[in-house]
């Protein structure tokens, strides 16, 4: 299968203990909305289906990419970035 990319790697903190995971493809952030998120709500749903219609090429990647990051405010994670800055 091959994967797609959706620019920069995104680099998450999933963890009050500091756990980082880095989405680069689609199929990364597809697999975590399914098996791995923490909530089940709107923005999740939302999340998974634009991700999913992303794959199908129905919608700019970008789109997928800005729902996952919704998503993920949502599920209370953080990016690693912010992370590095403040402590």
């Amino acid at each position: 299968m091959m994967e797609i990319h959706w620019g920069s790697p995104l680099s998450l903190v999933i963890s009050p203990e500091g756990d980082v995971q880095t989405f680069s493809t689609l199929e990364q952030a597809a697999w975590w909305l399914r098996r791995k998120w923490p909530v089940q709500d709107d923005a999740r749903l939302c999340a998974v289906k634009q991700v999913e219609a992303a794959m199908d090429c129905l919608v700019p990647v970008g789109s997928a990419r800005r729902a996952f990051i919704q998503a993920a405010r949502s599920a209370g994670f953080l990016p690693e970035t912010l992370m590095s800055t403040t402590h």
